[in-house]
């Protein structure tokens, strides 16, 4: 079994987690929405995660919704003492599907509500408040009726430490004068990379960012060249990509998700890969050719 481990640990609020986690958005259906095409499967892979060694899953409960949160319970509870729960608030889901602003303060005590039911939890560990942007990426603008929203739930004792998604740095700014912030989740991976400076700045702060769609963004052009270099190390271009980003700064944390049991372990393993200087120079060199 993959060990984990040798990606070291981060902080994430008053606990440290393995560097390597899981994502839950691929446990429900198509679109993430609906419930999955293999329940039994879905089941597994949670078991699988925890066995081998993640104690950091990242979820919601618009995921399905409802249904990932109840295959997590169902699968993992009682749940590990040293796994960490973290979920997100801002969206819902609409009847077809669609994605549904939900960010007013009532909309946020509810969806907090439905993740505590569904997960079968008195409190969470960590909620990151999304941020609904344009569609491509964060969006400049005041979210401090947001936080204030999601402190007060925190005064409540219904969540332990406060995160944020899809955010840039002046609201986080803003978010920390309101409440202490313990990770950032944006979309970043090797050639999206508008974050690099976001990402040191928070390092030096000891404040976690979990990268989302660690793979997206590639051209058939940049695929090609990926899948050149993890030929050549034996690996596949996710473990290279994933790899890639544990070696880029000690706060990331990973979130891979799938459904398979299979690709799991091959997500898991890239704790297990240290790239070599050349390939991290090559590797740096594709984000450095994509014009922002």
């Amino acid at each position: 079994m993959t060990n984990i481990s040798k990606a070291e640990t981060f902080r994430l609020g008053d606990r440290h987690v393995n560097r390597m986690g899981y994502g839950a958005m691929q446990l429900s259906g198509p679109g993430i929405f609906g419930p999955p095409k293999d329940h039994d499967q879905a089941i597994a892979v949670l078991r699988e995660a925890i066995a081998s060694g993640a104690n950091h899953i990242d979820t919601s409960d618009y995921y399905g919704p409802h249904i990932t949160n109840r295959i997590i319970r169902e699968a993992l509870s009682p749940y590990p003492g040293d796994l960490v729960l973290v979920t997100k608030l801002g969206a819902r889901r609409g009847e077809d599907a669609s994605w549904l602003p939900w960010n007013k303060p009532d909309e946020l005590a509810q969806g907090l509500r439905d993740n505590l039911r569904n997960l079968g939890v008195e409190a969470m560990e960590v909620v990151n408040l999304r941020i609904m942007g344009d569609g491509h990426g964060p969006s400049e603008g005041s979210i401090g009726n947001q936080v204030k929203a999601m402190a007060e739930l925190q005064r409540q004792g219904l969540v332990r430490h406060i995160g944020l998604s899809n955010v840039t740095r002046r609201q986080i700014e803003e978010a920390q004068a309101i409440a202490p912030v313990v990770c950032v989740q944006n979309h970043y991976n090797l050639v999206h990379r508008e974050d690099d400076e976001l990402i040191d700045w928070l390092a030096g702060q000891g404040i976690a960012y979990v990268p989302f769609f660690p793979l997206g963004g590639f051209s058939p052009l940049q695929s090609d060249d990926l899948a050149a270099i993890s030929a050549e190390l034996d690996a596949t271009p996710m473990q290279v990509a994933l790899a890639w980003l544990l070696q880029r700064s000690p706060n990331i944390l990973l979130i891979p998700g799938t459904s398979s049991v299979a690709h799991l372990r091959e997500n898991l393993a890239a704790a297990e890969l240290e790239l070599p200087d050349a390939a991290l120079e090559r590797l740096n060199r594709l984000g450095q050719a994509v014009p922002a």
